[in-house]
């Protein structure tokens, strides 16, 4: 018996195989779920975020077009997917943006105004906005999972207003724990270490973060993105049922050091 046997869920955040979303589904594919699946707005992103759910091995795949910026898109997705299932058992929220012109070691006192809002809004309020579309249709208690980063809690050079945009992500986090508690949601999230995603590769000075990281972690390596799916899978599942309102770092330690 799978650990994830009969739950069905959706996952946003597939860009393409090197997506920490798309080790998250291919965890929870592995453990028994179903997942559903969302790609931003154009065929080409379709064709894109498709090629990488195939490879995971999923047949008659649900994916539908979504820019999270959009409300109407967001109550276009929970529509159908009320209308289709009925109810579903967790969330995955795994996008982030900011400008990466503004993500450069020196950029950040300068952020302009929208630069900032923006990256509040994608990597941060969606989360809430997700959590808003999704609680209703978790009739039997479900669990909810963003993915966060170090840059979160302390100053990393380049990371700027995305640090920002991920310390909210957080306490949103924290807030809906709070209040979807009560009806049996479970609401968390992951600080994963840097993988080499289309959104870590805009951050200025990315590849010496990754060689400090395997210099100073414990484990003295950077992380694999199927041990993110590992953990996102556990907290996702029953196994993880007194858990919430927490950030777990999957970090091989690195967030333990203090130089």
């Amino acid at each position: 018996m799978g650990l994830m046997d009969g739950k069905r869920g959706l996952v946003v955040g597939i860009a393409n195989e090197r997506s920490y979303a798309w080790f998250i589904a291919q965890s929870l594919i592995r453990h028994g779920a179903t997942c559903l699946f969302t790609h931003l707005p154009g065929e080409k992103m379709e064709r894109r975020c498709r090629s990488a759910v195939e490879t995971l091995g999923v047949k008659g795949t649900w994916l539908r077009p979504m820019d999270a910026s959009n409300d109407g898109d967001l109550d276009q997705v929970f529509a159908a997917i009320a209308g289709e299932f009925g109810s579903i058992d967790f969330l995955v929220h795994s996008i982030a943006f900011a400008d990466k012109d503004w993500l450069k070691d020196g950029a950040f006192t300068a952020t302009p105004r929208q630069v900032f809002t923006q990256a509040l809004d994608i990597s941060a309020y969606t989360y809430m906005a997700m959590a808003n579309r999704a609680a209703p249709l978790m009739t039997g208690g479900g669990s909810m999972l963003a993915m966060s980063y170090y840059g979160a809690e302390k100053a990393v050079p380049g990371y700027n207003v995305m640090g920002v945009a991920k310390a909210a992500l957080e306490a949103a986090g924290r807030y809906l724990a709070a209040e979807l508690g009560p009806k049996g949601i479970r609401v968390n999230t992951i600080s994963g270490g840097p993988l080499r995603t289309m959104s870590a590769m805009a951050v200025g000075g990315f590849a010496d973060i990754l060689g400090w990281v395997e210099k100073k972690a414990p484990l003295r390596r950077n992380i694999e993105g199927s041990e993110v799916g590992e953990a996102a899978a556990f907290l996702l599942s029953h196994m993880s049922s007194g858990i919430t309102g927490q950030n777990l770092y999957v970090d091989a330690g690195y967030s333990i050091m203090g130089l």
